[in-house]
C-alpha cells in the first residue's frame, strides 16, 4: 500500500502588517519531507510506502499571500496527481488557522482541492492544532481529524503519530466513515484554555472517557484562532465514529461533548498570575528569588505578533537603580540585527532598537556590547526540547546594555524562547537571570517548570487577550463572550 503525506503549518495574524510569503517557510521534500513529519517508523512498520508532497512551516506570521500558499498548495496537488492511481490514503499535518490572500482558509481549501482529484471515499486523515478553524464542510470531507489535547502543545508529536497510525488502521478495515461536526457559539483566546487548568483539565478527563467506547475512534475539541476575522472562527467539536453503523452514534457523542463544552463557557479564564504591564513588572521587581519570567502577551509571537515591541524594555529602562539582571528574548529588529552582526564579540557599539511602527514598537537609543552571536531555531516538535531536531528561520545577535544589567536577543525573525535549546543557539542561558522577558501569551512548560514566579503582562499590541473587545465583522453571531448568551 501507499499513502502520500504532507504537512502545512502557519498562524495567519491579520493584527501584523507584512504578509507572509516563501520565504518565511521552511521547506523540504522528498526524504527531507519524511525525516521532519516525524512519522516514518509508523508507516514503515506496517509495511506501508509513503510518497512525501511538501513539508512547509513557517510558524505563526501574516496573512499569507496568495502566490506563496498557490505554491504550497500545487507541490501537495501535483504530488496526488503523479500518484493517483497507487494510492491508499493520504496523511497531511494541516495547522487550520491559515488565512490567504482571495481565498481564506487555505486548510479547507486544500482538502476541498484534494476531494476533487480523489473523490470521497479515499481515507483522509488530519492531525491539527487546537487552535485552527473548522466548518462542516471540511471536517465531513476528512476520513478522521484530530487536535493535540494540550496547550502548550506537549502532546503535538505524539498527536501526528496517533494519526498516522489511525490511517493504517483504517487502511486494514475500511470502515468508510466521517468526522463528525459540531460548531460552538463560543470564541476564546489560547490563553484563556491552558491544558493544565481548569475548565480544559476537566475537558480533556471527558474526552478520554468517551474514547474508552469501542464505537469510538476519536473525539476532539478544537478552540479556534481569533486572529483573523472570518466565518469560520469559534470552537468546534469532533467525532469519529469507529464503523459506519456507528455513525449516528458519533452523532450522539458530538451532541453530548458540545453540550459538556458549553455548560463550562463561564469557567474559561487567565492562567496562571495575570496583571497590567505596570504591576506585573512590579511583582517581578519585588519578588524575593530567581528565576522570573515575564510573558509579553500583547507581542506574542506564538500567535503571530511580530516581536518587535520595545514596551516592557522601555519600562525596565526606565526603572532607577535596576537591582535585578534582565533578559529579554527576543527583540525582532532585522535592521539592527544586521548592523550589530557586522560587529565583533566584545565591540561596542551605537544602536537604534525598535522599528516605530507604532507606540508598542517605538525605539530606543542604546549604547551596547555584543556578547554572543547565534541561530533563531525551533524545535521541529514544540512538545520535545530534547530533540536536537529544530528548524532554523534566522539569526540573532545577544547584546548587554551598557552600565546596566539588561541583555537583549537582537533577531531578524519572530519567535517565541520557550525551550533550552533556543536560547543555547543564542549564546545565553536564561537560568543565569533574575528576571527573563519571552513573546508569548500563556507561558511554556520549560520555563514554568524552572522559573520561581511568571506573570502574564496584558501588554497591547498584535495579540490583545480581551476577546470580547475585540472587533470581529464576520463571525457568526451571537458568539460568547462577545454576546452575553
Amino acid at each position: 500500500m501507499k499513502v502520500l503525506i504532507g504537512q502545512f503549518i502557519t498562524e495567519s495574524n491579520a493584527n501584523v502588517p507584512m504578509k507572509n510569503e516563501i520565504t518565511s517557510f521552511d521547506i523540504a521534500f522528498g526524504d527531507d519531507c519524511i525525516e521532519k513529519m516525524l512519522v516514518k517508523d509508523i508507516f514503515e512498520k506496517e509495511n506501508i510506502e509513503v510518497i512525501p508532497s511538501i513539508y512547509a512551516v513557517s510558524g505563526a506570521s501574516g496573512i499569507i499571500k496568495k502566490h506563496t500558499f498557490d505554491y504550497i498548495e500545487t507541490c501537495i496537488l501535483n504530488t496526488v496527481k503523479e500518484h493517483l492511481n497507487e494510492l491508499d490514503g493520504i496523511y497531511l499535518m494541516l495547522h487550520g488557522a491559515s488565512e490567504v490572500d482571495e481565498i481564506g482558509s487555505g486548510d479547507h481549501h486544500i482538502i476541498k482541492e484534494v476531494r476533487k482529484l480523489v473523490g470521497p471515499y479515499l481515507p483522509i486523515t488530519v492531525a491539527c492544532d487546537p487552535h485552527g478553524n473548522l466548518n462542516k464542510e471540511y471536517v465531513e470531507a476528512i476520513t478522521a481529524i484530530r487536535s493535540y489535547r494540550e496547550s502548550p502543545h506537549t502532546d503535538q508529536s505524539a498527536t501526528w503519530r496517533i494519526m498516522a497510525q489511525m490511517l493504517c488502521d483504517i487502511l486494514k478495515n475500511r470502515p468508510n466513515v466521517h468526522s463528525v461536526y459540531r460548531k460552538l457559539p463560543l470564541i476564546l483566546g489560547g490563553e484563556q484554555s491552558v491544558s493544565a487548568d481548569e475548565p480544559v483539565r476537566s475537558i480533556n478527563i471527558f474526552m478520554n472517557e468517551l474514547e474508552k467506547d469501542p464505537r469510538i475512534m476519536s473525539v476532539s475539541w478544537h478552540v479556534g484562532y481569533i486572529r483573523h476575522d472570518c466565518d469560520v472562527a469559534g470552537c468546534g467539536i469532533v467525532v469519529v465514529p469507529q464503523t459506519l453503523q456507528d455513525q449516528d452514534y458519533a452523532e450522539e457523542v458530538a451532541d453530548k461533548l458540545a453540550k459538556y463544552v458549553w455548560d463550562k463557557r463561564h469557567e474559561f479564564h487567565y492562567t496562571g498570575t495575570t496583571a497590567k504591564p505596570i504591576e506585573a513588572l512590579k511583582m517581578a521587581l519585588e519578588f524575593d528569588g530567581k528565576p522570573v519570567v515575564i510573558t509579553d502577551s500583547g507581542d506574542n509571537t506564538t500567535s503571530g505578533a511580530t516581536g518587535w515591541n520595545t514596551y516592557i524594555l522601555r519600562q525596565v529602562l526606565d526603572v532607577k537603580e535596576l537591582k535585578k539582571s534582565f533578559l529579554f528574548a527576543a527583540i525582532t529588529d532585522p535592521k539592527a540585527q544586521a548592523k550589530l552582526n557586522e560587529g565583533n564579540l566584545g565591540e561596542e557599539m551605537h544602536i537604534t532598537l525598535g522599528t516605530n511602527y507604532d507606540e508598542m514598537s517605538k525605539s530606543v537609543e542604546l549604547d551596547v556590547v555584543i556578547k554572543s552571536k547565534g541561530d533563531v531555531i525551533r524545535p521541529i516538535s514544540m512538545g520535545d526540547s530534547n530533540v536536537e531536531l529544530y528548524n532554523k528561520f534566522g539569526n540573532c545577535v545577544v547584546v548587554n546594555v551598557k552600565g546596566t544589567s539588561i541583555d537583549i536577543i537582537v533577531s531578524n525573525h519572530r519567535q517565541s524562547y520557550a525551550h533550552a535549546i533556543q536560547f543555547k543557539h543564542a549564546g545565553v542561558n536564561w537560568l543565569d537571570y533574575d528576571v527573563t522577558v519571552v513573546k508569548q501569551g500563556y507561558i511554556f512548560p520549560e520555563l514554568k517548570e524552572n522559573s520561581q514566579f511568571y506573570v502574564m503582562s496584558l501588554t497591547d499590541g498584535a495579540t490583545p487577550q480581551d476577546t470580547a473587545s475585540i472587533q470581529f465583522k464576520r463571525i457568526m453571531r451571537p458568539m460568547f463572550p462577545v454576546d452575553n448568551i
